[in-house]
């Protein structure tokens, strides 16, 4: 029997011997019904052969039937009362407790399922608890500065100036910033934003794209960049689309968040005077687009591709080149994941000899509509 660990068979699996497994339930309450049958039987023949009372011969089938009924209801049993007391750990809040996978039968299925539901619980839970440090902490940084900002106009020790006042208005703009990324990924999980797609011309509409970016830098040097809007100056931004005239069939209000974010992510990791490269081409369905991002900075090790759209992940690059460490919130990638997958699209880090390359695929027309 294969399919599952040791032997077991996984769930939904078919099985065997016409559809009931030798060593499901049912086999086995069947087995007991005609070990019953057959010891009450062959205890009337001895006593019709031997000549004992039959009332000796009723008290014999009934304990040999009660001893292996009892034996059969323990093996049933048992295991149900391992799984009660997991299921009480886990709505207690504990997910450390699984159940022992030890049986080949229906309850053997029910304990991989509870199992397989506490692992989920538990990665939930660490998840949330991640989530709450994390937004704390980048909540703290801006509100923090903004606070010693206002103390020392309070206590004299900065006038209320045009540039002290900028200051407080970078940080509460870091703020607002956050706070509305963060009502984004809310709106995203909870799928209540709605996508209007139509139809596009790809060059002119990624050219704007490209242009709000490079329009961005000078509008906010010197603060800590949020989500799609980057402060290095020194990179060159770079547009190839083929063919010219290639259309695309989305939400151009979403794909401006990914292309927007994807850049400011390549900014940040490219070496000074590097470069950018934003690629469109045509997809394997009507309508449907394929976008490249590259840069040429460290890249990123494969060990760490599935981590690289999670939310607060800053990933190590930034430290090695020391262009990352500008206070971004680690929220553009899980941003751009979501628009793309409200899409029914595709993204993922790709091979590339030199640097990042994250490849972007929309459906197009044959996506289901939301």
């Amino acid at each position: 029997m294969s399919g599952g660990p040791a032997g077991r068979r996984s769930p939904g699996e078919p099985e065997p011997w016409g559809g009931v497994s030798p060593f499901s339930i049912k086999t086995k309450l069947g087995a007991l019904v005609v070990i019953a049958v057959l010891i009450t039987t062959g205890l009337m023949m001895i006593a019709m052969r031997t000549a004992t009372e039959l009332r000796f011969i009723t008290v014999f089938s009934m304990i040999a039937t009660l001893l292996i009924t009892q034996f059969v209801a323990h093996s049933l049993t048992a295991p149900l009362d391992d799984m009660n007391a997991v299921a009480s750990a886990i709505s207690h809040g504990d997910y450390t407790r699984r159940v022992r996978e030890n049986r080949r039968d229906e309850l053997g299925d029910l304990a991989q399922t509870i199992n397989r539901m506490a692992d989920d619980l538990e990665a939930q839970d660490r998840q949330r608890k991640e989530l709450v440090a994390n937004v704390s902490h980048e909540l703290r940084t801006p509100i923090a500065g903004l606070r010693a900002v206002l103390e020392n106009i309070v206590d004299g020790v900065s006038p209320a100036d045009p540039e002290t006042m900028r200051t407080a208005l970078k940080q509460t703009e870091r703020l607002g910033r956050l706070v509305e990324t963060l009502l984004d990924l809310s709106r995203l999980d909870n799928g209540v934003v709605p996508l209007r797609r139509r139809r596009f011309e790809v060059w002119p509409y990624l050219s704007g794209v490209l242009k709000e970016a490079n329009m961005a830098v000078p509008a906010r040097a010197g603060i800590a960049s949020g989500s799609g809007s980057h402060t290095r100056t020194d990179v060159h931004l770079h547009l190839d689309v083929s063919p010219p005239e290639l259309t695309a069939h989305a939400d151009p209000e979403r794909i401006h968040q990914v292309v927007a974010n994807l850049i400011d992510n390549a900014v940040k990791h490219s070496p000074p005077h590097g470069r950018v490269t934003v690629k469109a081409r045509r997809g394997t369905h009507p309508e449907s687009l394929e976008l490249e991002v590259l840069d040429e900075g460290p890249g990123i090790p494969r060990s760490e591709w599935h981590r690289v759209f999670e939310r607060f992940n800053r990933g190590g690059a930034s430290a090695s080149n020391g262009q990352g460490g500008d206070g971004g919130t680690g929220l553009g990638l899980a941003i751009a994941r979501w628009a793309v997958d409200l899409h029914g699209g595709g993204i993922g880090v790709a091979e590339s000899e030199r640097g990042c390359r994250i490849l972007v695929t929309l459906p197009g027309e044959t996506s289901v509509q939301s």
